[in-house]
């Protein structure tokens, strides 16, 4: 996350500005920096404390300009740049703030350590999908529902609620079908996790979407859906700044799949053999089973109805509503096997 840009804003001055003008702008914005943007709203650099220190060891006065202490090549990010690359570059150069700017270089916001370190509590909710009978998983789901499996000792959706709540998540909302009592009785209203939680409770199974009918009332904001039995180290908060910065009304979080042909292939045109590929990788985007949703997607769907998440997604796109794909590369594990289970304890 960026500093607000009403603090950000207010340590803005213009390359004629003074030492002195510099100096109290340090002073009562306390941000430990100041940007200096010309009269074309362009970043034309920064100025630190350091900065202005050894400007006056260099004989210059308090009513001298800033120009010639002006760090014209500070370290500057595109919008779209992670927190976690940002967070290297900050390390990396040894720098507590990093301007944000646009294409036209004009100043759109300003990275501060101590906020990116420290995200803000999100009034966003979180839907996790937490009702499947995880055939594939028996026996260990015979008498446990597939989300309370457990996974380095805790479950399945424990791990998940914990992660978003490092991302500033807090209020959750559990859809439960399958033994969905012991969901509640184990996790409650969430008091134990410091967070608030809810039920949707599926009379019958209504697939990766469907449970999102039974939402009422719908969220006021934009909000995130993770199935329960997907263990990633996703960064739900920058999925869903990606799902509002490009104005979708969904987002599907996806990964690269590869796969490669166990044989060499010959490639022909009619009889005619024209090119061998000996044993390509073919590459592909696959469901990573977590998504961004405006809440007007939920107007397409209908209430105690089955529908999977991809269903929604063609329904959005058939009325032109804008769907996005966000390219993930953390770490990813869709626990459907019994083998899955002792690969997820050694990936948290």
């Amino acid at each position: 996350m960026s500093a607000s840009e009403d603090i950000w804003s207010q340590a803005v001055l213009s390359p004629c500005a003074t030492i002195a003008q510099a100096i109290r702008n340090l002073d009562q914005v306390a941000i430990k920096i100041v940007l200096v943007v010309n009269d074309r709203a362009e970043l034309e650099g920064t100025i630190s404390d350091g900065d202005i220190r050894r400007g006056l060891l260099k004989g210059l006065s308090l009513n001298s300009s800033i120009a010639s202490i002006i760090h014209r090549d500070a370290l500057v990010v595109p919008p779209e740049m992670a927190r976690d690359m940002v967070m290297q570059l900050m390390v990396a150069n040894k720098i507590q703030q990093i301007p944000i700017v646009n294409e036209n270089r004009n100043v759109i916001g300003l990275h501060l350590w101590d906020e990116i370190t420290t995200p803000p509590v999100r009034p966003n909710l979180m839907v996790i999908m937490a009702g499947g009978k995880g055939t594939r998983l028996r026996p260990h789901t015979e008498n446990c529902p597939k989300p309370m499996l457990l996974v380095a000792g805790k479950p399945m959706l424990e791990h998940i609620i914990e992660r978003a709540k490092l991302e500033g998540f807090r209020h959750f909302v559990l859809a439960i079908h399958y033994l969905g009592h012991m969901v509640e009785e184990s996790f409650g209203n969430g008091e134990r996790l410091g967070v608030r939680i809810e039920y949707l409770r599926e009379q019958s199974p209504l697939g990766t979407a469907g449970a999102l009918g039974l939402l009422a009332p719908w969220p006021e904001a934009a909000f995130v859906v993770t199935n329960g039995d997907v263990i990633t180290d996703i960064r739900y908060g920058e999925l869903l700044d990606f799902h509002l910065r490009y104005h979708a009304t969904a987002t599907m979080a996806v990964r690269v799949h590869e796969w490669q042909h166990p044989f060499g292939v010959v490639q022909t045109q009619g009889v005619e053999i024209v090119g061998f590929e000996e044993k390509p990788v073919a590459r592909s985007h696959i469901n990573a089973g977590v998504y961004a949703l405006n809440p007007d997607a939920l107007g397409y769907l209908e209430a105690e109805t089955h529908c999977d998440m991809p269903t929604l997604f063609e329904r959005l796109q058939a009325q032109s509503k804008r769907t996005v794909a966000y390219p993930m590369h953390e770490p990813w594990l869709d626990v459907g096997r019994p083998d899955d289970l002792s690969l997820a304890s050694d990936a948290v």
